[in-house]
């Protein structure tokens, strides 16, 4: 017979007997899964932080290895930064000449702005801007009658005007748009125009400036653009003073307000506006010209060359 204790509590509602051997055994029993869970939950937390030890070790030999790479690319990065230092100076000096050839002033403006305006291809752009009609060739306050079909305003009927009337009062001076020959420079009677000047440009453009008061080149002349040509005037048939200015292309008449804005800033809008002359030849063209660096002669170099000429004509200093 098992021996157990029994405690027996007696009161006013009766009496109650506890078996002392089952409360110990329960006792017992629940300290032990009590403590089992405890060691359970530790070994499963040193588990688990072990393997976040391991993790954070190798992230950690990661970090230190892109460190030592960052920090030699870094190095790497510095030596190019100096090399391109270097170039950027010459970049600059380059620059600076380029823009002393072509006459561009380097304004306060980036170093890209300057290398999109003035580089190789820039030297083009002005020699272009010099050889086909840009700009206006008297100092531009409005049109007071537009490219176009219009109703003429001294024969009243409907024609189409092949130029521009810019406002111009009399005796204003006209100036080339760009490098020519004279064609024609005088009275012309059977256009309108009165006195009219008309010059041969490259790759088939001409000018034409009409209804002159006066004129001040003569016929196969050489001009150069922005060279005085004659002063604007009412002659011909024409209502009042202004000057009649026309571009063509191989005859064909060309709207001349787009020519009047073409400048080196806005040097692409042309080719977006204008598609009746095929540019892609003409800037095609434009790319076989050379267009040599002028330079200064030393006085040594000047008087060899004085005195290979006197050799040859026999003449001495």
């Amino acid at each position: 017979m098992d021996k157990h204790f029994t405690i027996t509590i007696e009161d006013e509602k009766g009496k109650r007997e506890f078996n002392l051997h089952k409360i110990l055994k329960k006792v017992l029993i629940y300290t032990a899964l009590f403590l089992f869970s405890v060691l359970f939950v530790s070994l499963g937390s040193i588990v688990y932080l072990n393997r976040t030890l391991v993790h954070i070790e190798k992230k950690k030999a990661r970090l230190e290895a892109s460190y030592v790479d960052l920090a030699e690319k870094i190095m790497q990065k510095e030596e190019e930064l100096k090399n391109n230092k270097a170039k950027l100076c010459k970049v600059t000096d380059s620059l600076s000449e380029v823009e002393r050839i072509i006459g561009l002033k380097p304004l306060d403006k980036s170093l890209q702005q300057r290398v999109d305006s003035a580089k190789l291809t820039a030297m083009q752009r002005a020699t272009l801007l010099r050889f086909l009609p840009s700009g206006s060739p008297v100092l531009y306050n409005g049109i007071t009658s537009k490219f176009g079909y219009r109703i003429h305003p001294t024969l009243h009927k409907r024609e189409f005007h092949k130029g521009i009337d810019l406002k111009a009062r009399k005796n204003t001076p006209v100036y080339a748009t760009a490098d020519a020959i004279v064609e024609w420079a005088g009275y012309h009677k059977s256009s309108g125009f009165g006195n009219l000047v008309i010059l041969t440009h490259m790759y088939g453009f001409k000018t034409y400036f009409g209804h002159l008061q006066r004129v001040v080149v003569k016929s196969g002349q050489f001009v150069k653009k922005g060279e005085l040509i004659a002063y604007s005037g009412n002659t011909g048939l024409s209502n009042g003073p202004h000057l009649h200015y026309e571009i063509r292309f191989l005859q064909r008449p060309l709207n001349p307000y787009y020519f009047i804005k073409w400048t080196q800033q806005n040097y692409n809008e042309i080719f977006e506006k204008e598609h009746k002359v095929p540019w892609k030849s003409i800037l095609m063209a434009m790319k076989q010209l050379e267009i040599v660096q002028p330079r200064e002669l030393k006085l040594t170099e000047q008087k060899s060359i004085i005195t290979q000429e006197n050799n040859v004509t026999g003449k001495t200093l």
